[in-house]
């Protein structure tokens, strides 16, 4: 069988008012956007493979089994006049089978992210959700 596109949206809660932030596609920024104090949202086009291996230009690899798309931050975005350069990770390798099913019929699955770090800057690294995948 064929990859099925399926549509994962990342939300950031309370992204950081007036950084410019970016999914990652192959190695560049993706439609960056400057954010407000409104949550923003991204729809990220992937594949999934008939063994529910998540696939396309925006997911990047780490080891035999972990896949994750980056959020590019500030600099990294393409706003070099900011103090920011960061990059938020967010893992979809363990997105639970039974809604990547309900995301093969056609739903698009959500997570909600925080957008600020303990001191209030942009989070970045590994951010693990505020609220985890669900049927948008």
């Amino acid at each position: 069988m064929a990859d099925t596109p399926i549509t994962l949206r990342l939300t950031i809660a309370d992204p950081v008012a007036g950084v410019r932030y970016s999914l990652q596609k192959d190695d560049a920024p993706h439609e960056p956007v400057t954010a407000t104090d409104a949550p923003l949202s991204f729809e990220v086009p992937i594949r999934l493979a008939d063994d529910n291996r998540v696939l396309g230009p925006f997911v990047r690899r780490e080891g035999p089994a972990r896949r994750f798309v980056y959020i590019r931050i500030g600099q990294s975005a393409g706003d070099h006049a900011t103090e920011w350069n960061r990059r938020a990770k967010i893992d979809i390798h363990d997105i639970p089978p039974a809604l990547l099913d309900k995301a093969r019929a056609g739903a698009v699955l959500e997570v909600v992210l925080p957008g600020k770090g303990k001191d209030g800057s942009p989070a970045c690294a590994t951010v693990r959700p505020v609220k985890g995948w669900t049927v948008a």
